[in-house]
C-alpha cells in the first residue's frame, strides 16, 4: 500500500477487485442498436411502447396565431414562417449535465470488510466527516464528445452562438395610418388636492403649507412617454451529459442532426423573459463514465477506502479521560467501543461509493443541447419641457395615445412634435443594428402622453413651485416649505 494520505481522487486499477467493463446489465459501449432508437423520421420520434419526441404538430408551439404568423399586409412586414422539422424533445435531466446533487451514494448496507482494494488506500485511518459532500465533478475531456456534421463548432462548458437566418423583408408595403389620441390636463383643485396628499404621506411634512398657500399660476403642460420593445430569440448550442439508465439514444445512425435555427421552439409568452433547453435530435452516443472509467464507483471520499474512520471523540485512542472522585480516570470510548475506529458512514465500510457523475451506472449519454433564449428588449424615451426629472414619466400613468405590434415597426414620423418623431427614429435604428445575434420575433412601440402642471404659489413669504404629473396626479416637490414639524429634524 501507498504510504501517507492521496488526494482521494485515484481510480481502482483493473484486476485488483473492480468488476468487468462494462457493469452487469450495462450495454456495450458505442452507438445504440438501431432497433433501441427512434422510429424512421416520418413516424415521430416516438416509438410504440415508449415515450419519445412528439410528432412536429404535437411541439411546443401555441396556436399559429400567437407565433410566427404574419399579420394582414395592411399591417407591415410579415413575421419569419414557421419552422418545420423536428419536434421539441423532453428536457434532460442528470446530475452530470445540470450540477444537481446526487442521491445517496452508498453501495449497500453496513459490511466488516471493504470490497475496495484499489492500490490508493492509505495506511492509517482518515478523520472522516459525518456529512462529507462529494468533491466536485472532474471535467469531461474532449475526447468524450464527437464532432457532428453542423456543430464542429460546439465545445462542451462554452456554448457556440450560430447566427440566426438572415432577416428578409416581405415586399414594399405602406405603412400603417398613425393616429394619436387626445391627453388630459390638471385643474387647480385637483394640484391643490395633489400636495395636500403629498404632504399627508410624509409624516414629518405640514399640511399647513398645502392648505393655505395661495397658487398664482398653473402651467398645464403634456409630456410624451415613448417605449421600444424588441422580443429577440437567441440560440446556443453545447456538449452535455447524463448518466445513462437504459433510456433510448437518439443517436447518429438515425439520421443528420437539424440545424440549431431549423428546431421549431415556441415562446411560452411573447415579451416576456425566457429559457427552454432542447435535445437536439441524432446526437446522442454513449461513452463509458470518464470519472470511473465505466467501473461504476469510486473511492469513498471520506475514508479513502479503508471502510473504518478514526474515531472523531475519542480522536483513535479508544478510550477518553474522565474526573471522578478527584482523579482522573481513563474509560473506553462509548463511541467506537475502545477500538478508536467507527465505521464510515458515507461507504458504510465498503470503502467505495457509486460514482458521483454516473450514479453507478458506468456509462454515459452524451448529446448535444440547445439553449433557446428569448429576451425582451426595452428602451425608452421621454420628452417633457419643465424642470421635472424626465425619469419620473416613465413610471407615471398616462394615456395611451399611440401603440403599434408589428414583426419590425416603422418609425413615428407624423406626431406633431419632431422630438417625438426623431426619438421613435433613433430608437427603431438602434434596436436593428444592435441585436446582430437575435431573431427579432416581434417589436412593440407605446407613446403615452402624460400630463404635466408645473404649479406656482406663494407661502407666506416664501414663492416657490411644485408639479402634479400622471393620472393618478403625482406630486414631485423638492422645495415644499414644510418639511418639519414638532421639532424633529429632517436629515
Amino acid at each position: 500500500m501507498s504510504q501517507g494520505y492521496p488526494s482521494g481522487q485515484g481510480y481502482q486499477p483493473a484486476g485488483q477487485g473492480q468488476g468487468p467493463y462494462p457493469p452487469v446489465n450495462q450495454p456495450p459501449v458505442g452507438y445504440a442498436p438501431q432497433q433501441q432508437g427512434y422510429p424512421p423520421q416520418q413516424q415521430g420520434y416516438g416509438g410504440q411502447d415508449q415515450k419519445g419526441y412528439p410528432p412536429p404538430q404535437q411541439g411546443y408551439g401555441p396556436p399559429q396565431h400567437q407565433g410566427y404568423g404574419a399579420p394582414p399586409p395592411q399591417q407591415g412586414y410579415g413575421a419569419p414562417p414557421p419552422q418545420q422539422g423536428y419536434g421539441s424533445p423532453p428536457q434532460q435531466q442528470g446530475y452530470g449535465a445540470t450540477g444537481q446533487a446526487p442521491p445517496n451514494l452508498a453501495v449497500g448496507g453496513e459490511v466488516d470488510t471493504p470490497s475496495y482494494t484499489g492500490s490508493d488506500i492509505p495506511d492509517q485511518d482518515v478523520e472522516g466527516k459525518e456529512n462529507a459532500a462529494p468533491p466536485t465533478p472532474t471535467a469531461p475531456p474532449p475526447s468524450l464528445f464527437g464532432t457532428l456534421p453542423g456543430y464542429e463548432n460546439t465545445n462542451y462548458g462554452s456554448p457556440y452562438l450560430p447566427p440566426p437566418p438572415p432577416y428578409e423583408p416581405p415586399p414594399q408595403q405602406n405603412a400603417p395610418q398613425q393616429v394619436f389620441s387626445q391627453a388630459t390636463s390638471i385643474t387647480e383643485d385637483q394640484a391643490r388636492n395633489a400636495l395636500l396628499k403629498f404632504a399627508d404621506d410624509h409624516c414629518c411634512y405640514g399640511k399647513g403649507a398645502a392648505r393655505d398657500m395661495d397658487i398664482k399660476d398653473i402651467q398645464p403642460t403634456c409630456g410624451y412617454h415613448y417605449s421600444l420593445s424588441s422580443f429577440g430569440e437567441s440560440r446556443s448550442t453545447a456538449w452535455a451529459f447524463q448518466p445513462y439508465t437504459g433510456q433510448p439514444l437518439d443517436t447518429p445512425n438515425n439520421g443528420v442532426p437539424p440545424q440549431p435555427w431549423s428546431i421549431p421552439a415556441h415562446p411560452p409568452k411573447m415579451f416576456q423573459d425566457s429559457v427552454v433547453k432542447i435535445e437536439v435530435p441524432h446526437t446522442a452516443v454513449l461513452k463509458p463514465c470518464h470519472e470511473c472509467h465505466g467501473a461504476g464507483y469510486k473511492r469513498c471520499y471520506n475514508c479513502y477506502g479503508r471502510g473504518r474512520t478514526r474515531c472523531t471523540f475519542c480522536h483513535g485512542s479508544g478510550h477518553k479521560s474522565v474526573y471522578r472522585d478527584g482523579e482522573h480516570h481513563h474509560e473506553h470510548c462509548t463511541w467506537c467501543h475502545g477500538s478508536g475506529r467507527r465505521r464510515c458512514t458515507t461507504c458504510h465500510g465498503h470503502g467505495r461509493v457509486r460514482c458521483w457523475t454516473c450514479c453507478g451506472q458506468g456509462n454515459l449519454k452524451t448529446y448535444i443541447e440547445l439553449t433557446v433564449k428569448w429576451t425582451n428588449h426595452l428602451s425608452n424615451h421621454v420628452v417633457e419641457r419643465t424642470d421635472l426629472p424626465d425619469e419620473l414619466l416613465v413610471n407615471s400613468s398616462g394615456t395611451e395615445i399611440f401603440s403599434q405590434e408589428l414583426p419590425r415597426v416603422w418609425a413615428i414620423d407624423s406626431f406633431h412634435d419632431n422630438d417625438v418623431n426623431a426619438g421613435s427614429r433613433k430608437l427603431v435604428d438602434e434596436h436593428a443594428r444592435n441585436f446582430g445575434n437575435e431573431r427579432i420575433l416581434m417589436q412593440r412601440q407605446v407613446l403615452r402622453a402624460v400630463p404635466v402642471s408645473e404649479v406656482h404659489y406663494k407661502w407666506k413669504d416664501n414663492d416657490s413651485r411644485y408639479w402634479v404629473y400622471g393620472h393618478d396626479h403625482k406630486v414631485h416637490a423638492p422645495d415644499y416649505p414644510q418639511t418639519c414639524c414638532c421639532g424633529c429634524t429632517i436629515l
